[in-house]
């Protein structure tokens, strides 16, 4: 039979209404409440039943309901003030890069994710990841910054329901292109822009489709093309979906795919954010275009391409940092690698641990820091963890030096705040809390709210989460065939004045989402107090091959039918972005209980922060930094153990401690009022103090202020003039490379057999043998620092040394001395490294010689 040949049929909107369109396509409306508001004003009950998305409303509704509504001028006046706003954002919006960074032209900066959580209505996100993906966009947006981002459309979208024995159960519902706020990416003559990427044996056809994202582009790569076979068409199919070979041809297709994308819709960019390692490949598709573009080798691609990447990783949790069999990468790669013009063992170098044997997995993540010049951990706390777990890419250096740094998440601010926060920030803060976020001037004025106001609409979010509750465990009971009885129950579980607390988060062992209930005695006795009730609502999804995650919500489900529970617990399913948005503005404590240190930054306790939530957790990820004393509560002082059944023991009780002696007895102490004066006073000290840190706008300056930048300059610096700096940089490493042998610390002078006074310095020289090396091109350094008991250098820091006078048969006398600002014993060592103006990268040469 012949090809189904398919059309689309879109809304027939009046002409007085095409500026509906232009609003529901782009994504800016979903932190716009005008923007909410109009759609609602539509139709309500459709908007409901839409999912909240606007493109199926508009495909949904009525054309009578339109006709009607295109003569109603509230309407009308509404319509025109939203589509002014977005127009007025669109080209006059904040340009904070432009004013403080200049402009970039047509460059780019390119940001790939495997995943983007914008709104329900594009359900391409699975947790966390994806979630800060979209949060990113929409801060760069809102600052103006050049980016482009590049990932993979889903059509099946994961929604998660629970058996009647509470095992997690999958389901994968289409997404249906012409229902969601996605159009086709088109070239110059109007054709849907499609890529190809080499497979074994075959080639891959990618369509490509456009999110708007405010002023951000976001391109998503499809396999689903007529072209592709039937088990192609599915690569793309599901996020995280199918075994390791499906995994590595998502990974091929986003980071080759998504450089290629980027080149066909004329985007240049100068710079690639890998968030996670999953786009890692997309270094060797750099490297690929610029040696045939400018006729250059490998190398000097590389020094390039190394200058304008940068790399985030967001977790030391083994399963979170993606691997493939070493045959599977050789498969997939084989073609492309004599593109390269470096052999099949160098390639698989590049993703192995040094001198690892040919079946050593191959490592996303070692791939992406090799050849990155930014690389960061996603807190303070992570990038320690990282500098420690990443230690063997770099071994020649102490783990302090290992050049991974960190910047901490953030979240958007308006796309996760209340409605009536929102009120309440605008007549008491005026705009600057839109404009200035993370000015910390801003947020000084949330003392002038009145308390009764900021506890009125807190209480207003906490009965909203309440009845979002019982509907949806009204339905959950429907569908699951639950007796009549069973259904009208759902109606009686919480209560809107009792102490809420909020537990929602991908269902993971380390998570450890049934640490409370390890003493249920003492359980049942905190939630079942008549005069100060409280009550949890759990939340989350487990990973579709999680069994041990799909056990801990099977444990929460058979928990919560205990009597003493059964209307204290609940456990919501389908837990996503609509849900997340009435859990942290709904809720009055949001507990966390990572395994401290794997949760790498976590940012749903932020976004509490920002409803007047207060936090409680393990001093983990952002909450090491966050927390004081006064804006939340923390579980235990940041202790690690290595006994996991004893660590569980120790910080069971103390959340059951604090929960009994302080937070109940706090939230519980009402005034003649009715209000609990101290606990406003601690939601106003953590909203004040933790908002500016944990913004959106505050993360994306420091991304563009210590990376983004710089490696746009080093990039263009280095592909300029038909990259012969490139080119130059990598010649001259290539010759240090085949002398560095020769280099020797030959004799150290410094007089350590007296005391020194602090204030005082000590002087050191060095006898330096270089032989043929230039002295110009070395940097000799005083590595030193405190001497830890084991002998070793702990918090060390760099004194370089300056060349002195030029010695006999290629030795170099260099001087330099160690400033003495603290007492206690020291060590030092000297090391020599290369240096050139060109080289971004310095660790990445391997060169470094000790003495």
């Amino acid at each position: 039979m012949p090809p189904l040949r398919t059309y689309n049929v879109v809304p027939s909107l009046p002409e007085r209404l095409e500026r509906l369109r232009d609003i529901a396509y782009n994504l800016w409306w979903t932190w716009e409440p005008a923007a909410i508001e109009l759609f609602i004003r539509l139709d309500r009950d459709l908007w409901d039943k839409s999912g909240e998305n606007p493109i199926r409303l508009l495909s949904t509704i009525s054309q009578d309901r339109l006709e009607a509504l295109a003569t109603e001028e509230s309407f009308i006046a509404h319509m025109d003030r939203v589509a002014a706003k977005l127009d007025y954002y669109l080209t006059n919006g904040g340009n904070w890069f432009h004013e403080t960074h200049g402009d970039f032209g047509n460059e780019r900066i390119a940001y790939f994710s495997m995943e983007y959580g914008l709104h329900t209505s594009l359900p391409i996100y699975s947790g966390g990841l994806g979630i800060l993906s979209g949060d990113h966009l929409k801060g760069a947006s809102d600052l103006g910054i050049p980016l482009v981002a590049i990932g993979l459309f889903y059509r099946e979208n994961f929604r998660q329901y629970l058996n009647s024995d509470g095992w997690q159960q999958e389901e994968y519902p289409e997404n249906i292109v012409h229902t969601l706020p996605i159009l086709p990416a088109r070239d110059g003559s109007g054709k849907q822009v499609r890529v190809t990427v080499r497979m074994p044996g075959r080639e891959i056809y990618c369509r490509v489709w456009r999110a708007e994202v405010g002023r951000v582009q976001l391109l998503l790569l499809d396999t689903n093309d007529p072209e592709n076979g039937p088990a192609d068409r599915r690569i793309t199919a599901r996020l995280y979906g199918g075994d390791s070979e499906t995994r590595i041809q998502q990974e091929k297709i986003l980071g080759v795919g998504g450089v290629r994308a980027l080149r066909e819709l004329d985007f240049r960019p100068t710079v690639c954010h890998m968030n996670e390692g999953h786009a890692a490949f997309l270094v060797l598709e750099r490297i690929r275009w610029l040696m045939q573009a400018h006729d250059v080798d490998f190398n000097s691609a590389r020094q390039a391409v190394m200058a304008g990447n940068v790399f985030t990783t967001h977790t030391p949790v083994p399963a979170g940092n993606d691997q493939f069999p070493a045959e599977m990468v050789e498969r997939y790669f084989a073609d492309y690698v004599s593109d390269l013009g470096i052999s099949m063992d160098s390639f698989l170098e590049l993703g192995q641990v040094p001198e690892a044997e040919s079946e050593t997995p191959f490592s996303m993540p070692r791939l992406a820091l090799r050849f990155s010049c930014h690389r960061n951990g996603v807190s303070k706390l992570h990038g320690e963890v990282s500098r420690k777990m990443w230690h063997h890419v770099w071994p020649e250096y102490p783990p302090e030096e290992v050049p991974i740094g960190s910047v901490t998440n953030a979240v958007h601010m308006r796309s996760w705040l209340s409605r009536e926060f929102q009120e309440l920030y605008h007549r008491y803060l005026g705009t600057s809390w839109i404009q200035r976020p993370d000015d910390p001037a801003t947020w000084e004025r949330v003392g002038r709210i009145p308390n009764t106001e900021l506890w009125r609409a807190h209480e207003r979010r906490r009965e909203r989460l309440v009845a979002i509750a019982r509907r949806r465990l009204r339905e959950h009971f429907i569908r699951r065939g639950e007796t009549s009885r069973t259904v009208e129950r759902a109606d009686e579980v919480l209560d809107p004045e009792a102490l809420t607390i909020g537990f929602a988060r991908r269902f993971a062992p380390y998570k450890r989402a049934t640490l409370l209930f390890r003493e249920p005695d003492r359980l049942a006795k905190l939630l079942g107090d008549p005069d100060r009730p409280v009550q949890i609502v759990f939340a989350g999804k487990a990973h579709q091959r999680d069994d041990m995650g799909k056990e801990l919500i099977r444990q929460v489900i058979h928990f919560k039918r205990d009597r003493r529970f059964w209307n204290r617990i609940i456990f919501l399913e389908d837990y996503d972005m609509n849900l997340a948005r009435y859990l942290v503005q709904g809720s009055d404590i949001w507990l966390n209980t990572p395994r401290r240190p794997l949760e790498a930054s976590g940012t749903s306790g932020m976004k509490a922060v920002l409803n007047g939530c207060l936090h409680v957790s393990v001093l983990d990820g952002w909450w090491a930094e966050g927390y004081r004393p006064g804006i939340g509560w923390a579980i235990g002082s940041g202790e690690e153990y290595d006994d996991p059944e004893h660590q569980d023991r120790v910080e069971c009780r103390a959340l059951y401690d604090l929960l009994e002696q302080e937070i109940v007895p706090l939230y519980y102490d009402r005034g003649s009022d009715g209000l609990p004066r101290e606990w406003i006073s601690r939601m106003k000290a953590s909203i004040a103090e933790l908002s500016p840190m944990f913004s959106m706008h505050r993360m994306m300056k420091e991304y563009t202020d210590k990376f983004y930048v710089d490696a746009h300059s080093n990039f263009g610096n280095l592909v300029a003039a038909d990259m012969t700096r490139s080119t130059a940089v990598a010649d001259w490493l290539e010759g240090l490379r085949a002398k560095w042998g020769d280099v020797e610390i030959d004799r150290i002078e410094a007089d350590t057999d007296v005391d020194l006074k602090v204030g005082a310095s000590l002087a050191i020289r060095a006898i330096v043998k270089l032989n043929d090396i230039q002295p110009d091109s070395v940097s000799v350094q005083v590595y030193y620092g405190h001497l830890d008991p084991s002998g070793s250098i702990t918090s060390g820091r760099v004194s370089r040394m300056e060349l002195q006078e030029n010695g006999s048969s290629g030795s170099y006398l260099f001087q330099g001395a160690i400033p003495c600002d603290s007492s206690g014993q020291f060590a030092f060592r000297l090391r020599v490294l290369p240096k050139h103006e060109d080289l971004s990268c310095v660790h990445e040469t391997r060169l470094l010689r000790w003495g």
